[in-house]
């Protein structure tokens, strides 16, 4: 029989390239997400569902039958709105959790973030852990205490959840309010535009390895209760990564120190991913120079740009 997976957020940037995967691989490939495909992400055999995971009993409504898989990268992007951050990514995660907690699903995989670990030196592993005092924003708050309950939904009954704990994905479809992205499309429109002096060091990772990191823990009972870092495990300065890009396209023009650092931000930024190795066999395989090519490819089309 085909198996069966829901993604919540399947309408969003990872969301639309696992379920792209997904139907590769003969899966029945449901979506539930909070707002309609963008025409771009649209995929004929998807099945789509427009539910807000924070509300309980709206989650309770939409969702019907069975499923193997589920896979929560949903939640809402502006971080700017706080209560609605919070309980898209926590609120929305728990009642996920507690929903499917009795379904007997193989695999419940739970999208984190780096920012849980706060100030935490590089290179972050798991065996670190960060007091939720010290996490500054709502959005790591919220993806913090998400963490917390579903491991401790895993100690207490051994739900099958596993958290993977991203760095920066980037690549096609994304929309254009990542680093990446933006640098992209505003050389491609020939624009100016603002950045910070790229002093920091970040690491960044090409989706398509990503989805391959979600698909090997579909189950994989080595990383069911486990947090598990997902990144190259390489850092590269930003500036490095702006003039790359700049220099691939030969337009647009950067304007270095117009964003200024916040206070609280960390200068270098990357994972250990010894455990991906260990548990998942994974490792990226895409190289930051192929990514940013095949990136910009994606965008030259969508912008009509031979």
């Amino acid at each position: 029989m085909k198996k069966r997976i829901l993604i919540v957020g399947g309408t969003g940037f990872i969301g639309y390239h696992l379920a792209k995967k997904c139907l590769k691989k003969n899966f029945l490939v449901t979506s539930l997400s909070s707002r309609k495909p963008k025409k771009e992400k649209y995929l004929k055999k998807v099945k789509y569902i427009k539910c807000d995971i924070s509300n309980k009993n709206n989650l309770k409504r939409n969702i019907k039958g069975n499923y193997d898989y589920v896979i929560n990268c949903g939640g809402y992007v502006n971080h700017n709105e706080k209560v609605r951050t919070f309980n898209s990514h926590y609120k929305g995660c728990k009642n996920l959790a507690d929903f499917f907690n009795k379904k007997n699903i193989i695999s419940f995989i739970q999208i984190g973030s780096s920012v849980e670990y706060g100030s935490i030196k590089s290179p972050q592993s798991e065996n670190k852990n960060c007091s939720i005092k010290k996490l500054k924003s709502t959005y790591g708050r919220a993806k913090f205490l998400a963490t917390k309950y579903l491991l401790g939904l895993f100690e207490k009954e051994k739900f099958p959840v596993t958290i993977l704990r991203l760095y920066l994905v980037y690549g096609p479809n994304q929309d254009t309010n990542r680093l990446i992205s933006s640098v992209i499309n505003s050389c491609l429109l020939k624009k100016k535009f603002p950045c910070s002096n790229g002093n920091q060091y970040r690491d960044f990772l090409y989706v398509d390895d990503l989805i391959k990191a979600i698909i090997s823990c579909f189950g994989n009972s080595n990383s069911m209760g486990k947090i598990i870092n997902v990144g190259q495990g390489k850092p590269k300065k930003v500036k490095n990564i702006i003039e790359l890009i700049n220099g691939k396209i030969g337009t647009g023009v950067p304007e270095y120190g117009k964003i200024k650092f916040r206070k609280d931000e960390i200068k270098i930024l990357y994972p250990d991913i010894k455990l991906a190795k260990k548990i998942l066999k994974w490792k990226s395989k895409i190289s930051l120079k192929k990514g940013i090519d095949l990136t910009i490819k994606n965008y030259k089309s969508q912008l009509n740009i031979n």
